[in-house]
């Protein structure tokens, strides 16, 4: 029989398929059905700092102009003079999931400073999260802003809510830093029992007809497992926390892959939206039966088995694989 059992934060999970942050975990009914599925474990929505602290009409102009755009959501930021703009509602949803299913709830919560990460925080772990998922995308635009501020930033906003919290906590990153791994060597030491690669942001188009700013949500695909996968690769055997991998996961075969690179679970949110949550269902006996098929009879076995540091020809993920890849189409040119 074959054990997908696998270990993330801290939870015993039944497999590696975790519902990553949407629209879906809004609503109990779908909590269930994720759970009934076969997901091991569910993150919710993202509680969005600004959307308790707002104080300015022009933040307010700024995301009602964004309602129906954000990646996490096709209603993100409702019209918030008419949103319950206290976590009240937010923590009631934890409150109702965790009562409705048997799987851990990962709360997540995307802020910008430590007083709002860390009073948040405390009142998701009180509500019953199993623990926390820190969501820290934030692009600087300006000159005077270095990189070594920007992750300084980061390191006091995570050390201070893990120091303030009694639950594990995750950190979601985004791709777009010079020395991911040093980052998070320092995160780590800052608490930090997980990582989330990577975040996925909506790259605003321009409306050349219109001269508007296009912010269309568009779902990702399989393609975009390559980022995420590398990545994973690299840092197995690099780091002590735990690893989730996110962003291209739609298939049973991405999950092979996720797992084969080093990732601890695989998170999923846009098959789930476009397909239904039973693709769960599915995606886990593709799993099953591909494992079945090529002789791994646990997740504990299968996992890293392919990472930088097992793989035959580790320079595939590093440079060399550049060049291979570009020589690869001289002989392709008419």
């Amino acid at each position: 029989m074959i054990e997908l059992k696998t270990k993330y934060l801290g939870l015993e999970l039944k497999n590696p398929l975790v519902a990553s942050a949407s629209a879906l975990s809004k609503k109990t009914s779908y909590v269930k059905q994720m759970e009934d599925a076969g997901v091991s474990a569910v993150v919710m929505y993202s509680l969005f700092e600004e959307q308790i602290t707002h104080d300015s009409l022009a933040f307010n102009y700024y995301m009602e102009r964004g309602t129906d755009r954000f990646a996490e959501s096709l209603d993100y930021f409702p019209d918030l003079d008419r949103y319950n703009v206290g976590p009240d509602q937010y923590l009631e949803q934890i409150r109702r999931n965790k009562e409705a299913v048997d799987i851990p709830i990962i709360a997540s919560l995307n802020g910008v400073s430590n007083t709002g990460w860390i009073k948040y925080a405390q009142k998701m772990a009180e509500a019953g999260a199993d623990a926390l998922e820190l969501n820290t995308y934030y692009i600087s635009t300006s000159p005077d802003v270095t990189s070594q501020q920007l992750e300084d930033n980061y390191f006091e906003l995570v050390k201070a809510v893990c120091e303030n919290v009694d639950i594990p906590v995750s950190v979601k990153l985004s791709p777009f830093f010079s020395a991911l791994p040093n980052l998070i060597r320092q995160l780590e030491g800052a608490g930090a029992r997980g990582f989330v690669l990577f975040n996925r942001f909506i790259q605003p188009d321009l409306d050349i007809e219109n001269l508007e700013v296009d912010t269309t949500l568009h779902l990702s695909s399989s393609e975009e497992l390559l980022l995420p996968l590398r990545w994973m690769a690299l840092l197995y055997g690099r780091v002590g926390a735990d690893l989730a991998l996110t962003s291209g996961v739609h298939t049973g075969v991405d999950l092979v892959k996720s797992v084969m690179a080093g990732a601890n679970v695989a998170m999923v949110a846009s098959e789930f939206v476009a397909n239904g949550v039973d693709r769960a269902t599915e995606m886990l006996a593709e799993m099953e039966n591909w494992m079945t098929a090529y002789e791994y009879d646990s997740i504990a076995k299968m996992r890293g088995s392919m990472s930088q540091k097992n793989v035959s020809n580790p320079a595939a993920f590093e440079r060399a694989n550049y060049m291979k890849a570009l020589q690869s189409y001289d002989n392709k040119l008419p």
